[in-house]
């Protein structure tokens, strides 16, 4: 994990959005964020500490509005916790690095995970391969 100074040093450097989401646990308005729509091959990765998260090749067409991608690029990458916010129960995922909130992930993504993580663009980076 960052030490506080580190984050803040990260902070001042993200745009409105992005600490919205990172650090105050936000979400952005579906079908806005920059990378819902990206179909170029790449990897998205934590826009605050820039750990690798997900490769293009398991992103997919979920109709949400967000990026979604069935799978992580490897263990350890991506944090569960329970949210029980808003009076519902989800997992909350977030950057296994430095911890900051990325989005949500569901049982209902396509094979061969089954999962969705739903995650906030504002939260990604993405470098083309």
């Amino acid at each position: 994990m960052l030490t506080p100074e580190e984050m803040d040093r990260l902070k001042a450097k993200l745009d409105r959005e992005s600490v919205n989401v990172c650090f105050n646990r936000g979400t952005e308005a579906p079908f806005t964020g920059r990378y819902w729509d990206n179909h170029e091959q790449g990897t998205y990765s934590c826009v605050v500490c820039g750990t690798p998260l997900f490769s293009s090749d398991t992103k997919f067409e979920s109709g949400t509005g967000w990026p979604s991608f069935f799978q992580s690029v490897s263990k350890g990458v991506i944090k569960e916790d329970a949210d029980r916010s808003f009076d519902m129960i989800r997992t909350e995922v977030s950057c296994g690095n430095c911890g900051v909130h990325l989005g949500h992930v569901f049982d209902d993504g396509p094979r061969p995970t089954g999962l969705r993580y739903c995650i906030n663009s504002a939260a990604l980076d993405f470098k083309r391969a």
